[in-house]
C-alpha cells in the first residue's frame, strides 16, 4: 500500500527557511522515485523537486533552483525538501508524491500525500 505523510509546513517570513519532510511506506519507497509538488488556488499542481530511486539524480523547477534541495533518507524512508530564501511566491500547498515519470525536463506524480501548507509572509 502506498502511503505518504507530509509534515513541516507553516508560516515563515520572506528570506526565511523551512524543511518539509515526508514519511513514505516501504512499498512506495522501494519502488518509486519521489518528489515534491505544490499548488495554489486557481492553478494547476506544479513540480518543485524530484529525486530518482535509481541513481539519486535530482530535478528542480526553475523557480526553486539554487534555493531548494531535495534529499532521500533510505534508513528512515523519508524524503525532505529543504527550502531557503523563501519568497511570497512560494506560498502554496505542498504535496509529497511518488513519481510515475522522471525526466530531465520534469517529473509527474501519481500517488499523493494530503499536503502541507507553506505560507511566506511578513
Amino acid at each position: 500500500q502506498v502511503q505518504l505523510t507530509e509534515s513541516g509546513g507553516g508560516l515563515v517570513q520572506p528570506g526565511g527557511s523551512l524543511n518539509l519532510s515526508c514519511t513514505v511506506s516501504k512499498v512506495a519507497f522501494d519502488y518509486w522515485s519521489l518528489g515534491w509538488f505544490r499548488q495554489v488556488p486557481g492553478k494547476g499542481r506544479e513540480g518543485v523537486a524530484c529525486v530518482s530511486s535509481v541513481d539519486d539524480s535530482k530535478w528542480y523547477g526553475e523557480d526553486v533552483k539554487g534555493r531548494f534541495t531535495i534529499s532521500r533518507d533510505v534508513g528512515n524512508r523519508t524524503v525532505t525538501l529543504h527550502m531557503n530564501n523563501l519568497q511570497s511566491d512560494d506560498t502554496a500547498l505542498y504535496y509529497c508524491a511518488t513519481v510515475l515519470l522522471f525526466q530531465v525536463t520534469g517529473c509527474t506524480g501519481n500517488h499523493w500525500g494530503q499536503g502541507t501548507q507553506v505560507t511566506v509572509s511578513a
